[in-house]
C-alpha cells in the first residue's frame, strides 16, 4: 500500500509506504515555518493514523536542505494581530494542542532535525519518540529576542534540562549543534559524518550552573558582569551582550515561567503558556519584536520598559493572571494526568 497525501495547499506532504507515514513540512523558502493550516493538517493526519493499522511509524522531516522547521509563521501572526483578527490566538491554541498530541501519541514518531530547528520546530520535535540530529543541526529557542518566551512546551522540556542549562537556553537563546542537543537531553540520536563531536555545553556547564543559579534576572546579569576568570570572561561578555538585546520584561517572565514549569505536568505547562501568550499580546513587546526583527528588520526594538531595572514585579505577575476558569480554558481538554514518554 502506497499513498501520497497533501494538505495546507501543498505546504504539508505525506507518503505512506511499508507501514511508515513520512510527513514533509514543505515550505523550504520560509525554512518550513509552520502555518495555521499546516498545524491543522498534521493534527488531522495523526488522528487518522492512530486508528489505521497500516501505519506503525510516523516520520517528520523538512523540505530542502536548510531547515527542519524554523518555528511558527510569526509574520502571519503579526499581520493577523494588526488587522484585529483572532487568528493569532487560534494559531497558538491549535499549535499547543498538536504539540501535546505528539507528546502523548500512542505510535512512535521520529523527527529528523536536519538544519535549522527553532521555536515551534523544537516544540514539535520534543514530544516524539526518537529525535535525530546531524552535522547540519542548529537548534535554538530564541524567543526572548522577539519579545516572547520559550513556549511550545518549553516550560516543560527546558525546565528539565540538566542543571541550569535550561534557564540559559531559554533566557539567552544560543544555537546548539548536535552534541549539545544530545547533552541537554533535547535529542536522542546523532547521524553524521564520523563520531559525535564533543559538547561545548558540557565544558561550560559548571560556569553556567554558577551564574544562572541566581533567583532573578538582575542577579544573573550582575553575576555575569563580575566574571573575570580567564577562559570564562569572554563567554560571560558574549552572554551579557545577548541578554542586553532581549526584552527585559520577557526575560523576567521567562525565568518565572521556567521556575513554575519545573513543577507542572505537561498539560498544565501548555495551559500556562497559552495564558502567557495572551499576556504577550496585551503587553506589546512580542508585536514590537516581530516588527523590529522580522517585518521591518531595523533591529531596534523599543522594549517596554527599555531597561531591566524598570521591570516591576506586578507587571510580570500580570502575565500569569488566570484568563479563564479551568473549565473554560481553551486547552481544558488536555489530560490532567499526562502520558509523556520521556
Amino acid at each position: 500500500m502506497e499513498e501520497h497525501l497533501s494538505a495546507a495547499g501543498g505546504e504539508l506532504l505525506a507518503e505512506v509506504r511499508a507501514q511508515v507515514a513520512t510527513v514533509t513540512l514543505n515550505r523550504p523558502a520560509a525554512l518550513n515555518a509552520l502555518s495555521y493550516e499546516m498545524l491543522r493538517g498534521l493534527r488531522a493526519w495523526l488522528d487518522v493514523w492512530e486508528k489505521d493499522d497500516r501505519v506503525r511509524l510516523v516520520v517528520l522531516r523538512g523540505a530542502g536542505d536548510k531547515a527542519f522547521c524554523a518555528g511558527g509563521d510569526v509574520r502571519a501572526l503579526y499581520e493577523s494581530h494588526k488587522a484585529g483578527h483572532p487568528g493569532h490566538r487560534d494559531f497558538f491554541e491549535i499549535e499547543y494542542a498538536l504539540d501535546y498530541r505528539v507528546h502523548t501519541y500512542p505510535k512512535t514518531i521520529v523527527a529528523v532535525m536536519d538544519g535549522i530547528v527553532m521555536g515551534g520546530g523544537v516544540g514539535l520535535a520534543q514530544g516524539v519518540g526518537v529525535r535525530i540530529v546531524g552535522d547540519r543541526t542548529k537548534m535554538a529557542m530564541p524567543e526572548t529576542a522577539i519579545g516572547l518566551f520559550p513556549d511550545v512546551g518549553g516550560s516543560y522540556f527546558l525546565s528539565r534540562v540538566p542543571g541550569k542549562l535550561g534557564l540559559y537556553l531559554g533566557l539567552v537563546g544560543p544555537t546548539l549543534r548536535a552534541a549539545d542537543a544530545i547533552y541537554c537531553g533535547l535529542a536522542d540520536l546523532y547521524v553524521g559524518a564520523g563520531p559525535l563531536p564533543a559538547s561545548e555545553l558540557e565544558v561550560l556547564r559548571p560556569v553556567i550552573d554558577e551564574h544562572f543559579a541566581h533567583d532573578g534576572v538582575a542577579a544573573i546579569v550582575a553575576s555575569l558582569r563580575s566574571e573575570k576568570r580567564p577562559g570564562h570572561s569572554e563567554w560571560a561578555a558574549k552572554t551579557l551582550a545577548a541578554l542586553e538585546k532581549r526584552s527585559p520584561t520577557m526575560l523576567c517572565v521567562t525565568l518565572e515561567q521556567l521556575k513554575r514549569g519545573a513543577h507542572l505536568p505537561l498539560a498544565e505547562c501548555f495551559r500556562m503558556e497559552l495564558n502567557l501568550i495572551h499576556g504577550c499580546f496585551e503587553q506589546g513587546d512580542f508585536v514590537e519584536g516581530i516588527r523590529a526583527l522580522i517585518v521591518e528588520k531595523d533591529n531596534e526594538p523599543h522594549w517596554n520598559p527599555p531597561r531591566l531595572g524598570k521591570v516591576e514585579r506586578a507587571s510580570v505577575e500580570a502575565f500569569f493572571r488566570p484568563r479563564w476558569t479551568p473549565a473554560q480554558h481553551p486547552l481544558a481538554s488536555l489530560a490532567q494526568t499526562t502520558e509523556e514518554k520521556k
